[in-house]
Order: structure tokens, then C-alpha cells, then sequence
């Protein structure tokens, strides 16, 4: 076969593996997960907040303080779809499903075999993992993204010596800063990197120091912003949430430093395959967050390249061999060991799916090695054998994505404890207000005041602002002790039997109705509602 249409047939391959990616993303949005939970929310009213003040922000400080530049993002397609789940999820669906792109190109350019990048792309567009937070309004979703491009470009450059190359690694490197906290982490990859580095090429601090400075200025032009927001204008915004949960602190660890970091290191590796994170926005629990197959191939391709690793290591020590593959072992193995510390430092909650997210880009590249030794033995074999190994090799990536995709659209979705996560009820009670006629008055009792929070409400109760926001007519906040005045339809976000009993005495016309939006053969997502008909004077 002919270069020419082996690239025809790789580049419709690709294609195939995004379109999918970006369907299994897209596809029931509106629906699946069942709700939109309250940090999603959060996201989404900063969102419309700036989208009408035109205030767009490098740094969010409600809700524990997040990044800017992916509400920012959320921003623009909320404008585009409104403040509907689609529009501030877009998101999330475009940078999960470029990320598909992005490990087939960086594992393209590691191993220069476009057969090992479509496994790795097919894996992670398949993944449960991976689609999961694909549809979720989360910032971390940015960082498989933010690494597998701008490692595309470090490693090009090393290729093909072009600063420019270096300069646009070092830019989207620096935007990680922009993102997800975990990401600040990910500069020690270069720092384990760069000794490897300067074994395994010849002269390469004299060869690449300028396309080294070109990537740290990339990285400065788009990290300065966050850098003298965190560092000279708003430092406290730098520690967050996370100094309350560090293994480091005596209040987490009681003083037993070493065994508290033995058990969070272990609890971090087992989740790939055999105890997953039991968090049901995460996982499904209580499986491991990836699915036996590509699992089985995960641990191959990290045990080979911890033998390989050490292997290289001695022969460029002992033999002064050269070999760039170290290189390449290296970055994975330290890639998914630094990405890992935002997860194994912290004692909550484990293990966590979510803020081990950076390493989603060395593990699946570890398991489309291991298959594609299986695709490679295949093609070198006999007619028989190779019949063989291409069936085992299609058939379990087959069942690996029919596993995956049948625990996340036929499970998840009628799960009741899916339902809980999620808040369902909250996206329900928004629905159900969408519904009502204009004319209807409609009062909301949030319960209780937010603590530094959008417009003094708490987090949980952003997903009903958002998704009625200026979408529903004759809608009033309201507090324990507001009279009303007008006949309308009351609803509490947490409901209060005492307090829906003395407004029962207080307008004896009144009534409670059970909301149930998706019937009687359905679990979850349902709430009471006080219809009061009219007021007496």
C-alpha cells in the first residue's frame, strides 16, 4: 500500500474518531446527566454576569475561586445558545472532543505511527472517563486539551528545530495557568524532562537554548496576567480551597506524614483499574474509571515502560547509548506521575477522577502502546495468525466502547444515586417554571443567604437562577417571612415541612402538588410545590 493511501486511510480514520467523539458528547445534552449541579451553575451565572456587564474576569473569586478563561469561554457560547444546559456545556463538548485530536497528534509525533495515535484518539473518544467530563461544565476539562497540543508543538519543535514551533508550545503551556489549579503542577514535566533531555541529545542545552527561551516567553506572554493577578494583586487567590486539604497539613495527616501518603498514592493507582472513584459525577461506582480492556492495556504500557525506562537509563549510563526513546518513556512516565501529585497530595474524597484529569494524556497514550504491539504483531504474522490478532484487537476495542457507552447512556442516566449528584431536582424545578404560563406569579425561597457568592445566594441554588434567568415572567426570590400578595406557584429549593405547613394556615385556599417530571417508573428528580390560588385582602 502506497503512503499516499495509507494517509487517506489514516485521515479518514481520524475523522471518524472525532465525529464520534463530538456525538457521544453531544448527543442528549439537555438530558443526560440528569441535572446540572450547582458548581456548573456557578460557572454559568459568572458567565451571564459578564456577558451583561461586559466584566470579564481573569479570576472568579465566588464558590472556593476559579480561573477565568473557561467561564469566559462559557461566556461566548452562552450568548450564542442562551442560558440553556447546551450553551453552557458547549464548551466542554468542543475542548473533550478536540482533545481526541490532540492525543492522535502528540502520539503521531512520540512514535511517528499514525496506527498507535488512532488507538490512542479511538480510546479516549470512547472512554467513560472522558465523555463524562466532556458534559460536564467543569474547567478542568480544559487540561488534557491545554497538554496534548502544547506538547505537540515541544516535541515537533525538537523535530524540526523551528522556534516557532517552541513559541506556540510555550503559549498554550502558559494558558494551563488560565485553567484548572491542577495545572499549576505541570511545569515539573519540563523540570524531569530536561535532564533526559540533555542525555539523550548531543550538546542540547548549545543546540536548543534559544528554542528554550522562545517556549518560557511563550509561556510568560500568556501566564503574566494570572501570574501578577495571583503573585502582586490578589495572592490569597492563589492558595484556594486546597491548603485545607493537603496531605502537608498536621489537621489531614495527624502526624503521620509517610502512611498518609502511602494511602493516598495507593488509592490514586488503584482507581485505574480496580477501585474507581465512588463519586457519581466522577465514575460509575464502583468500577475503576477505565474499562477492563483499555485497562488491561494501560497496565501493560506502564509496566513496560518502567522496564524500558530503567533499561534506556542504564545503557546511556553505562554505554553512553543515545537513545531518544528515553525521551519519549520518560515524558509519559513523568507526565502521568506529576499529573497524579494534584490527586495523591490531597486526602479528600479519594480516589478522584476529576483532579487527576492530567493524566488521561500518558495513560491512554500507555495503552495504545500495548495495542498497538498487539496491531504490529499482527501485520508481521502469517495469514492466520494475523486474521486472529486483528479480530482480538477489534473486538475488544468493540467491547471496550460498547462497555463504556452503554454504562454512561443506558445506566447513568436511570441511576438514582446519578440523579442525587446531580441535583436533579433543582433542574427539574427550573424546567417546571419554564413551563408556567407568563402570567403566574412565581415565588422561590432560597432558605438560606450565599457566603461570597453571586447576587448573596448560595451555589446550590444557581442552577434554577441560571436556567430561568430572564427566561421566566413573574419570578420573585423571596424570604421565610415575605407576605405574598399575589395567588402564584411557591416552591422551596429545600423543602421545609414547617414552614409549608404555616403557609398552608396562612392561606387556607392553598395546596401542595407533587411534581413528578419523569413519572411514576422513575426514582429521583422530583419535588413539592405550594399552589396558592389567590389572597385575601
Amino acid at each position: 500500500m502506497t503512503p499516499k493511501k495509507i494517509f487517506s486511510l489514516a485521515g479518514m480514520a481520524l475523522t471518524g474518531i472525532i465525529l464520534l467523539a463530538f456525538f457521544v458528547r453531544i448527543y442528549h445534552i439537555e438530558s443526560i446527566p440528569v441535572g446540572l449541579y450547582p458548581d456548573e451553575a456557578a460557572n454559568g451565572v459568572d458567565a451571564i454576569h459578564a456577558i451583561e456587564t461586559g466584566t470579564y474576569q481573569l479570576f472568579y473569586p465566588a464558590n472556593f475561586g476559579r480561573e477565568g478563561l473557561f467561564i469566559n469561554i462559557q461566556a461566548f457560547f452562552i450568548s450564542i445558545f442562551g442560558n440553556t444546559i447546551t450553551g453552557l456545556k458547549f464548551a466542554s463538548i468542543l475542548f473533550g472532543t478536540l482533545s481526541v485530536l490532540g492525543i492522535y497528534l502528540l502520539g503521531k509525533e512520540l512514535f511517528h505511527r499514525r496506527g498507535l495515535a488512532l488507538l490512542a484518539a479511538f480510546m479516549l473518544a470512547t472512554s467513560y472517563w472522558a465523555i463524562n467530563f466532556s458534559r460536564i461544565g467543569f474547567r478542568a476539562i480544559m487540561t488534557t486539551f491545554l497538554l496534548t497540543f502544547s506538547f505537540y508543538f515541544f516535541f515537533r519543535g525538537l523535530r524540526s528545530h523551528k522556534l516557532r514551533d517552541f513559541l506556540i508550545a510555550g503559549f498554550i503551556f502558559g494558558l494551563g495557568l488560565h485553567t484548572y489549579i491542577a495545572f499549576r503542577i505541570a511545569p515539573l514535566i519540563l523540570v524531569i524532562l530536561l535532564p533526559v533531555l540533555m542525555l539523550s541529545y548531543e550538546q542540547f542545552l548549545r543546540r536548543f537554548w534559544k528554542h528554550g527561551l522562545v517556549f518560557i516567553c511563550g509561556a510568560l506572554i500568556a501566564a503574566t496576567p494570572m501570574l501578577y493577578h495571583f503573585f502582586i494583586s490578589h495572592p490569597d487567590d492563589f492558595a484556594s480551597r486546597s491548603s485545607h486539604i493537603s496531605v502537608f497539613s498536621p489537621e489531614v495527616n495527624q502526624g503521620h506524614l509517610s502512611t498518609t501518603l502511602g494511602k493516598t498514592f495507593s488509592l490514586s493507582l488503584l482507581k485505574y483499574n480496580f477501585w474507581g472513584d465512588q463519586n457519581w459525577r466522577h465514575n460509575y461506582p464502583p468500577y475503576p474509571i477505565l474499562d477492563p480492556f483499555v485497562g488491561t492495556f494501560f497496565l501493560a504500557g506502564f509496566l513496560y515502560l518502567i522496564w524500558k525506562t530503567v533499561t534506556l537509563l542504564g545503557l546511556r549510563i553505562r554505554e553512553g547509548d543515545r537513545d531518544t526513546r528515553l525521551v519519549t518513556y520518560t515524558f509519559l512516565l513523568g507526565s502521568f506521575f506529576v499529573m497524579l501529585m494534584p490527586e495523591f497530595l490531597t486526602d479528600e474524597s479519594l480516589p478522584h477522577a476529576l483532579r487527576s484529569i492530567g493524566t488521561q494524556m500518558p495513560v491512554f497514550l500507555m495503552a495504545a502502546m500495548a495495542a498497538f504491539w498487539v496491531l504490529n504483531k499482527a501485520i508481521r504474522s502469517q495469514a492466520g495468525t494475523k486474521i486472529a490478532l486483528f479480530s482480538i484487537l477489534v473486538i475488544t476495542l468493540a467491547l471496550s466502547a460498547t462497555f463504556n457507552l452503554t454504562k454512561y447512556f443506558v445506566l447513568f442516566p436511570n441511576n438514582i444515586h446519578a440523579s442525587g449528584s446531580f441535583n436533579e431536582s433543582y433542574r427539574n424545578m427550573a424546567s417546571y417554571l419554564l413551563t408556567l404560563p407568563d402570567t403566574t406569579h412565581k415565588y422561590i425561597l432560597i432558605n438560606e443567604k450565599g457566603e461570597n457568592n453571586r447576587f448573596d445566594l448560595p451555589v446550590y441554588a444557581h442552577p434554577v437562577y441560571f436556567l430561568t434567568y430572564k427566561r421566566v415572567a413573574n419570578l420573585e426570590i423571596v424570604e421565610k417571612d415575605t407576605t405574598i400578595r399575589r395567588g402564584g406557584v411557591f416552591l422551596m429549593l429545600n423543602y421545609n415541612k414547617d414552614l409549608a405547613a404555616r403557609i398552608l394556615r396562612l392561606y387556607p385556599d392553598a395546596f401542595i402538588e407533587h411534581i413528578d417530571m419523569n413519572g411514576p417508573n422513575y426514582q429521583g428528580g422530583e419535588f413539592d410545590s405550594i399552589i396558592i390560588p389567590a389572597v385575601q385582602e
